[in-house]
């Protein structure tokens, strides 16, 4: 029991004590914040929380997500869904989040859209673009190609950036596992553009109108021949083709990708990392961070969702609990006068033992946390979202995270 106690008072103390840590300073002073974390641990719902904590502070807020999944667009009340155009919140469910409509929007990321609008805008002619998009090899690159889908979205953030029609931009990123690739998309677009292979393949269109195993080099057209057998003369053709008609646009798209890179340096970006307490999930937002630093980006902020909350119990209480008389305990008391004297015992020993199940998920919780913050540093502002009732799925859930994101919210029940 003792130890009980002890464990519980300390899990609310730590509670209490981070509960006023928020996101508000670093939401009201950055441009530009960018959410990323493991599978399943709320990163979206986060995500569209800190829109909203950026709008109720007057900023013009979009955020844009990757996940096709509908949560976003049903919480925020777009029930037709979101694609690549930003649609702002209806007006009845703004105001029931406090603030004005054109305040928030939201977006889903369409990377083939994306893709079609770089070539609008880097094309030479209208011939140019009808050309290149009616090409095979650009269907599947702006599809398929592995690292697009990154590319693309920070094309997009790049280009919504420079606009002046938002303050503040939320990207919400795929699971950790992808996370690294966007803040490296920008670069490996700039070294898939000088790379040896596309000049090959421009050389040898440049002098014979077509890809010729003929023009190369005894060792590229021994790989290539091989190649050639699997895939076939003619995709080559076309490979050579499309890197002829975009031949124009590649010093743009050089440009292009170097701004788009340059832009995640700059101090009104930060990233913020959303995980649980469960150890997987703490271990990998470890990882991500670590190479976040890696990458000389630093992680400004990490969210911790699905907290479990205890609430102390006194001594008397446990007393009153474990006692065959009433209850006195005020939290407990309404309840069990309701019930049967004969079955109060019963009842406040289930009671009982629910509370200290969940002090120790509680504990456990918070153990987590503090190895967190060990490996992670104490630079980091740490914000605790509780485990709500219920799954997210309404404004009026998003502004209960928005509570505890912006540190107004007590603490945890």
């Amino acid at each position: 029991m003792n130890s009980s106690d002890s464990s519980s008072q300390h899990s609310g103390n730590r509670l209490a004590e981070l509960s006023t840590a928020g996101l508000d300073q670093i939401v009201a002073q950055k441009r530009i914040l960018i959410t990323v974390g493991a599978g399943g641990v709320g990163k979206t719902t986060t995500a569209a929380a800190i829109g909203l904590l950026g709008a109720r502070q007057g900023r013009r807020t979009l955020t844009m997500t990757i996940d096709p999944a509908r949560r976003l667009a049903t919480s925020l009340g777009l029930q037709d869904g979101l694609d690549n155009v930003p649609r702002q919140m209806p007006a009845q469910k703004a105001q029931q989040a406090g603030i004005s409509a054109e305040l928030f929007s939201a977006m889903m990321l369409d990377p083939k859209r994306t893709f079609d609008e770089l070539i609008e805008r880097e094309a030479p002619s209208a011939e140019g673009v009808t050309r290149v998009m009616a090409n095979k090899l650009y269907r599947e690159i702006s599809t398929r190609l592995a690292g697009g889908q990154e590319y693309a979205a920070m094309e997009k953030l790049h280009e919504l950036a420079t606009s002046d029609a938002y303050d503040l931009l939320i990207l919400d990123t795929p699971p950790t596992a992808n996370a690294i690739d966007f803040f490296d998309a920008p670069q490996k677009m700039i070294n898939a553009i000088d790379s040896p292979t596309v000049q090959l393949f421009l050389d040898t269109y440049n002098t014979g109108g077509r890809f010729s195993l003929g023009l190369l080099g005894g060792p590229a057209r021994l790989i290539f021949r091989r190649i050639a057998r699997f895939v076939g003369g003619g995709f080559l053709d076309d490979v050579a083709v499309f890197f002829a008609e975009i031949q124009a646009m590649l010093a743009g798209f050089r440009e292009r990708a170097t701004r788009v890179a340059e832009l995640l340096t700059q101090d009104d970006v930060g990233v913020i990392i959303v995980t649980s307490p469960q150890q997987r999930a703490i271990d990998e937002a470890v990882q991500l961070h670590q190479r976040l630093l890696e990458s000389r980006l630093r992680s400004l902020a990490v969210v911790v969702n699905r907290v479990h909350g205890c609430s102390e119990l006194t001594v008397a209480d446990h007393a009153a609990l474990s006692s065959s008389s009433a209850p006195t305990a005020e939290q407990l008391e309404h309840a069990l006068t309701a019930v049967p004297t004969d079955q109060r015992p019963t009842i406040a020993a289930g009671l009982l033992a629910a509370h200290e199940k969940l002090c120790q998920l509680s504990a456990n919780d918070q153990r987590r946390i503090d190895e967190l913050r060990q490996r992670c540093g104490h630079e980091i502002v740490y914000v605790r979202v509780p485990f709500f009732k219920e799954d997210i799925f309404d404004v009026s859930g998003l502004m209960q995270a928005v509570q505890y994101l912006s540190g107004s919210a007590q603490a945890l029940r």
